[in-house]
């Protein structure tokens, strides 16, 4: 029984942000057009609910591009790839299709103007994560990876007054500003992009979770432990206050953590299919909290167009390769 003492804070926006709802729709449709199997580089986003559902369509994953047929279709994921990546996939004749999320494609394009003007490129993000890799490899030459503000006091540029810095778009709003301020105070002449790059998507949720876990015992985040977006909600909500945790969905729910709780947060990722959350609410109204209050920080607009290759005629190739 509900127990009305007992109420969720639910967090919204909630459900796929523009870019993955394009990256998903993008598998989708390749797969009604072109049939299975369609081939897609690297998770095309990082949740294993959307990547299974794809799978049972007909999609097959693939770390790299020399795991694909020759000829066959292949979609890069949300998280973009390098130009190297690209190159290859013309070398084995792929027909390719861009999920590449727009977003990332504004920081690929600022690194390759920053580089052209001969710019030492500081790269804020996480060793290692698909997107840093893709954008790495726009510039690899002016690019020096730094994670966190401790990773600035280690940075080497060959001219202070030609440094300019750039961010990963799933990164902690907080953090960033921090570690921006770090190399700042190191590089005064340090260059700023022309817009903020990290997503809105991953902003807006950031200040909803601050909103909620000021009022909320425990805070549980939606979402796969390789979303870099869902990590970071969890850490805001811890840095707020709330005890915090990631699920991928309602079984990943542990009794214990609710003990003594009147209030629970519930948000997601910007990956994390709505029917999710969904059954998260399902399984804290069994266990009594059945009334649930939304809260709304930004109402989200944004609406990404298909990528070109699908805007063609379904009669012709996903695109001519290169």
């Amino acid at each position: 029984m509900p127990d009305p003492s007992r109420r969720v804070l639910l967090a919204k926006p909630r459900g796929y942000c523009a870019g993955v709802d394009r990256a998903v729709h993008t598998v989708e449709l390749a797969l009604e057009r072109y049939g299975a199997p369609v081939y897609v580089r690297k998770q095309i986003v990082h949740n294993v609910h959307v990547v299974r559902s794809l799978e049972q369509r007909g999609a097959i994953f693939v770390d790299e591009t020399e795991a694909v047929p020759e000829g066959a279709v292949v979609v890069f994921s949300a998280h973009g790839v390098s130009p190297d990546v690209r190159q290859q996939a013309k070398d084995r004749s792929l027909r390719t299709i861009d999920a590449t999320c727009p977003l990332v494609t504004k920081v690929h394009n600022e690194a390759r103007r920053f580089a052209a003007q001969d710019y030492d490129i500081l790269l804020i993000g996480h060793e290692g994560h698909e997107e840093v890799i893709g954008t790495t490899g726009e510039a690899p030459a002016h690019i020096h990876l730094v994670d966190g503000p401790a990773g600035s006091q280690s940075v080497q540029v060959r001219d202070p007054a030609k440094v300019a810095w750039l961010s990963q778009t799933t990164l902690s709003v907080d953090e960033t500003a921090e570690t921006v301020a770090a190399l700042r105070h190191k590089f005064p002449l340090l260059a700023d992009p022309p817009s903020d790059d990290i997503c809105y998507a991953t902003q807006n949720r950031q200040v909803a979770v601050k909103r909620i876990a000021a009022e909320s015992e425990v805070v549980l985040v939606v979402g796969s432990r390789n979303s870099s977006n869902s990590v970071r909600l969890v850490e805001v909500a811890r840095d707020a206050g709330a005890a915090a945790y990631l699920v991928d969905d309602a079984s990943g729910i542990d009794t214990g953590w609710l003990d003594g709780a009147a209030t629970v947060g519930v948000t997601s990722g910007a990956s994390v299919p709505e029917e999710l959350v969904d059954g998260v609410l399902s399984r804290l109204a069994e266990l009594g909290f059945g009334a649930v209050e939304e809260i709304e920080a930004v109402h989200e607009r944004m609406a990404f167009g298909l990528p070109r290759e699908l805007r063609k005629p379904a009669t012709g190739p996903a695109s001519k390769p290169g």
